[in-house]
């Protein structure tokens, strides 16, 4: 089945891997010319931009000649700069590192926060330890930090940092904590989809520009969200034959072959 990227996930991810270089705005042309090569047409860019404008991560702003375009906020900076260090450079969480834990209690008055907040937890990489309980390698406390408060959750929660005593084994617990056959799955999609073009690039000698744009892109898109589903366990708690480290190197090994050639086509250097 063929996979799908929704225009505003390709616009979060495009700003993510080339906006952030910019001096300035993208120009609402530019971004409706760079998603079109990936076969979004203008009003879905446009509407896709409206709805991330309302969400305070896209501000307007006027480009140097004028013309209409659109910046990142502080908080979506923020939530690209805590995305780095686990797309860019993804690894697995020391055991002696311990964990964090995130403990919260919502007032009944205010439970949709209940559900934002759940949902907040789970998009972090933490698992479910029992309810109002969720655990995540100690190594995300920071973004969990940035992030909560960005949200305006953080008075909900208290963040504790501690290591696993007992009385079931480690393993056996993260294996309760954590859907890992849910996660192996996105892991070995990502194989299915990503793997093959990785081949089909390293069949070739040449890299063009475009092409190399029209492939990185949306495997970036496909790969940002799993760093955030498989937060990093420590590999001795992990099932053997873990796909985690395949599928990094493939992301890996098209980034370095593809980003920078990419970017030729998001500055235009390729145009005539």
């Amino acid at each position: 089945m063929a996979e799908q990227h929704t225009p505003r996930s390709l616009i979060v991810t495009l700003y993510g891997a080339y906006g952030r270089e910019r001096p300035g705005p993208l120009p609402v042309a530019e971004l409706i010319r760079l998603l079109g090569a990936l076969g979004v047409d203008a009003p879905s860019v446009r509407s896709s931009v409206s709805r991330l404008k309302r969400r305070g991560l896209l501000v307007p702003e006027r480009t140097s000649e004028g013309a209409a375009g659109y910046a990142l906020s502080a908080d979506a900076r923020q939530l690209l700069d805590d995305g780095d260090r686990r797309i860019y450079a993804p690894s697995s969480a020391d055991l002696s590192d311990g964990w964090v834990i995130a403990v919260f209690s919502v007032p009944e008055a205010e439970r949709h926060k209940r559900h934002l907040l759940r949902s907040r937890l789970v998009r972090l990489g933490f698992g479910a330890a029992a309810p109002g309980v969720w655990i995540a390698p100690a190594r995300l406390c920071e973004e969990t930090r940035h992030t909560l408060r960005r949200l305006r959750l953080d008075t909900y929660v208290d963040l504790f940092r501690g290591e696993h005593l007992g009385f079931a084994a480690t393993a056996e617990a993260v294996s309760r904590w954590w859907d890992l056959a849910a996660i192996a799955k996105q892991h070995e999609d990502f194989l299915d989809r990503h793997e093959p073009v990785l081949r089909s690039w390293d069949a070739r000698e040449d890299t063009p520009a475009e092409a190399a744009y029209r492939d990185y892109l949306p495997a970036l898109d496909s790969w940002r969200r799993l760093p955030y589903a498989d937060p990093g366990l420590p590999e001795e708690l992990l099932p053997q034959g873990w796909p985690g480290g395949r599928s990094a190197e493939v992301f890996g090994r098209l980034h370095a072959r593809l980003r920078d050639a990419g970017a030729a086509f998001v500055t235009g250097e390729t145009r005539p």
